[in-house]
């Protein structure tokens, strides 16, 4: 990862930013964006925060959205119920002034793994230019934290990762936990009653 690390520094900002869209792109086995920027930042500490955290939200929205138009391919396979649970859900941000936004924000303001998020808004064929301002907030605020501290917090999180990628493979596992879950809450009882329940997720027909 360092010698990935020196060859894109070579090229200053641009090769943060092409990085951080390759990151952001993936679905899965990727290592969290923050941790990569952060790195960058130690590796050249001539690189101006605010700018650098410009550059990589941006950089992390565009990922994003291209996650999101792939992942609403699959739409096909997922089962009928969690269709209709999804169009919920949507129906319901769409009503909400500042709800694409809101949500958006949370995940890219907190160490929330957002890939999930987006593969969500995918199936659910979200449409809202909210979703992406919240998101590059939320990422901009939480990159300039996660640098302007970025020796105090990344040494712990490098030691995991360089255990044969052990720590991209809890952040994974915590992504899909989060979808699972959400998939699992039957929104439509939720929204209409404000009665929380859980039903048994079936994600995909085949």
């Amino acid at each position: 990862m360092a010698d990935i690390f020196e060859i894109f520094a070579e090229w200053s900002y641009l090769g943060i930013f092409l990085v951080l869209i390759g990151i952001n792109a993936a679905p899965i086995l990727m290592p969290p964006s923050w941790i990569v920027l952060t790195s960058f930042y130690l590796l050249d500490p001539s690189l101006n925060i605010i700018l650098l955290a410009m550059v990589g939200a941006t950089a992390a929205t565009i990922g994003r959205f291209i996650l999101k138009k792939i992942s609403s391919l699959f739409r096909r396979f997922v089962g009928p119920e969690q269709k209709s649970n999804l169009d919920i859900i949507g129906d319901y941000l769409n009503k909400k002034k500042y709800g694409y936004v809101i949500a958006s924000f949370l995940f890219g303001a907190t160490p929330l793994p957002s890939n999930m998020l987006f593969i969500t808004y995918g199936l659910m064929r979200a449409k809202s230019i909210g979703i992406y301002v919240g998101f590059w907030f939320g990422r901009m605020l939480s990159y300039i934290v996660m640098i302007y501290f970025g020796n105090a917090v990344l040494q712990p999180f490098l030691e995991i990762f360089e255990n044969r990628l052990t720590g991209i493979l809890l952040v994974d596992g915590v992504g899909v936990g989060i979808i699972v879950l959400f998939a699992s809450v039957n929104w439509a009882l939720l929204i209409t009653q404000r009665k929380l329940k859980f039903v048994k997720p079936k994600l995909w027909r085949f």
